[in-house]
């Protein structure tokens, strides 16, 4: 499909509360091939639409250790959290820059797939960390406003997973 440009702090799109996904048609199906496209060429394991600049309540994941395992959820809700996990996070949209943040290590949350068939989706640890973090995106929320010690450079630290 095609790769998008990836909106950076300080865009007001990334601010913003996106709108809930009311139908799937085909320019939704286009728009999730051009999310996991991007996602996988920037080197992320997640993106959500306001990142390339949509304001539509959809988020694609994959934490995978082959990138083969795409994750796509519309209108994701968190209905359950337990636990607690502290560690580094970036964001594609904040390129190299890493900060401490807080996440349950356990996350349930309901969804749509790109067929508007409901699911169900748990994970904990680094899938728990992703879906929290790009849902947070959907809300207009940066995880620098949830960083405990300040943003470093990315060459401060030794691997960091970018959502």
């Amino acid at each position: 499909m095609a790769i998008r440009k990836i909106r950076e702090i300080g865009d007001d799109i990334l601010t913003k509360v996106s709108r809930e996904v009311k139908k799937v048609d085909q320019r939704l199906q286009v728009l999730i091939d051009d999310m996991l496209d991007t996602m996988y060429d920037a080197e992320g394991v997640g993106l959500a639409a306001p990142q390339i600049g949509v304001l539509k309540r959809v988020v694609v994941i994959d934490v995978s250790e082959e990138r083969d395992n795409p994750i796509i959820l519309i209108n994701p809700e968190i209905i359950e959290t337990e636990g607690c996990q502290i560690g580094d996070e970036g964001c594609l949209s904040i390129p190299g820059k890493v900060g401490t943040v807080e996440r349950p290590n356990y996350v349930k949350v309901k969804a749509y797939d790109r067929d508007m068939k409901e699911f169900i989706i748990e994970g904990t640890e680094l899938l728990a960390r992703a879906l929290c973090h790009e849902i947070d995106h959907l809300d207009g929320i940066l995880y620098s406003e949830k960083v405990q010690d300040g943003l470093r450079s990315v060459y401060d630290t030794e691997e960091v997973d970018e959502e």
